[in-house]
């Protein structure tokens, strides 16, 4: 029994964007028993990138009913079913994050028809809903309209049964065996059902026991689960098919969960993780003073074991970011890195600069506003734990900054608390600072939210 479903959405990401429509077709494996399609009105605004491509409006949308009053119809349709999707992981996640903010845990067993058309009919250019139907000759009467590719799944899905029920091999159906059909056989598949839906980090294993991956996520076991059902590329398929085991940690905060993952990519050195172990942040900001007593700036690739004020993904945001605070804090363009000449700066001829690249600026003076531009780079508390989520209830979990340096995280339990800082300093496992850290507590800090901040 199957539930063959398709759903249009706000956008990409399940976890901030929400289901615009969503079509679901019963079929008994042999012909379609029952059909429900609706439009759901997302309490927000749909872009116009997404109106572009499905043709479905805020108007629309005004006056179709909120998820949680289609919610138990989605549940009855899917009940005893096995989920059926084009691309399965993006539907599932976002109906599963859908009845997640009404307090639902909302769990089928799935089938890809993007997986299964790989293996049953092998050798298309590519297995995107719209070229495998045109190439098979599949009519979509609505593309990207749910109810429209939710029929054309289900076609698909027709012939992909056919096609199984001809090259079933040994009495096994690869569709009843999708897992299998595709996972290294050593690998135990039930132990993806007790990896928790928490915040951690995961280690995946060759058939010899070698590290080959970790990684990182908010819910451990949708992000393995992507893994284990990963086509989108060659080297990701590769992968997948030398996984032969896996662990993984919880850490209770997602903070913790990526400065572990750096800490023990670094350490280990997974075959499939050059990725990470490739820093994206090839370019820093550095700070000296020169032989005239001035504080000066530069940017440049990093080499070796530099320690950057700050590091960026590319030359010109480094320079950008020179040029802001130059701007910011009347500082000279020469000493900033900015203009190179072997007298005054052009924004001493224009007036902007105080005259610190020519000597008509004293360095105490110029330093002192020097130094306030570097502030920004460091952080604005100089001693201070981050509190968050634990692991279980009554559990808190601690990272420690000293002197503006990443000092380690530990765990403690909230009845210690009583006791002052003491459980928080003592539970600390001490760790290395580096400028992948940094950078990971700084945009973490400027973006997401932690439980508190305590100074000491």
């Amino acid at each position: 029994m199957y539930a063959i479903v398709d759903i249009e959405t706000t956008g990409g990401s399940s976890r901030i964007e929400k289901i615009t429509e969503i079509a679901i077709i019963q079929h008994d494996g042999e012909k379609i028993t029952g059909e429900f399609s609706t439009l759901i009105n997302p309490e927000r605004n749909i872009p116009y990138y997404i109106t572009s491509l499905t043709g479905i409006t805020n108007e629309m949308v005004e006056e179709a009913p909120r998820f949680f009053e289609v919610a138990r119809t989605i549940v009855e349709m899917t009940e005893g079913r096995t989920l059926v999707a084009h691309n399965a992981r993006f539907d599932y996640s976002f109906i599963r994050e859908e009845f997640k903010s009404l307090g639902y845990n909302f769990r089928r067993n799935l089938i890809d028809t993007v997986t299964l058309s790989r293996k049953l009919i092998p050798g298309h250019k590519s297995y995107s809903l719209g070229n495998i139907c045109r190439d098979l000759g599949i009519t979509i009467n609505g593309r990207h309209r749910a109810a429209g590719d939710a029929m054309a799944t289900a076609e698909l899905f027709r012939l992909l049964m056919e096609k199984d029920n001809q090259i079933r091999v040994q009495g096994r159906s690869m569709i009843k065996n999708t897992k299998l059909s595709k996972l290294n056989p050593c690998l135990d598949v039930s132990k993806v059902e007790i990896i928790p839906e928490e915040p951690g980090v995961y280690y995946f294993y060759d058939e010899k026991g070698n590290l080959i991956y970790i990684g990182k996520s908010r819910n451990l076991r949708q992000r393995v689960s992507t893994h284990l059902s990963n086509n989108t590329t060659g080297r990701s398929m590769e992968m997948r098919d030398m996984i032969a085991d896996l662990d993984w940690e919880v850490t209770g905060s997602e903070l913790i969960a990526l400065l572990l993952e750096s800490a023990e990519i670094k350490k280990n050195k997974p075959l499939y993780n050059r990725a990470q172990r490739r820093t994206g942040y090839q370019w820093g900001i550095f700070s000296s003073t020169n032989s005239e007593g001035y504080q000066v700036f530069s940017f440049g690739q990093l080499d070796g074991d530099e320690n950057p004020l700050s590091v960026f993904a590319g030359k010109e945001k480094a320079r950008s970011m020179l040029s802001v605070l130059v701007g910011k804090y009347e500082l000279c363009q020469k000493l900033a890195g900015l203009y190179e000449t072997s007298g005054p700066c052009f924004h001493y001829h224009v007036g902007l600069c105080r005259g610190a690249c020519c000597g008509k600026e004293h360095p105490e003076s110029y330093n002192e506003r020097a130094r306030k531009a570097e502030a920004e780079f460091v952080f604005t508390r100089r001693n201070f734990f981050i509190i968050d989520r634990g692991r279980y209830k009554g559990e808190k979990s601690a990272i420690k900054v000293i002197n503006g340096k990443y000092s380690g995280f530990g765990y403690f339990s909230i009845d210690d608390m009583g006791f002052g800082l003491t459980a928080v300093h003592d539970c600390i496992k001490s760790s290395g600072d580096n400028r992948d850290i940094q950078v990971i507590l700084k945009q973490y800090l400027r973006g997401y939210k932690i439980e508190k901040i305590i100074e000491f």
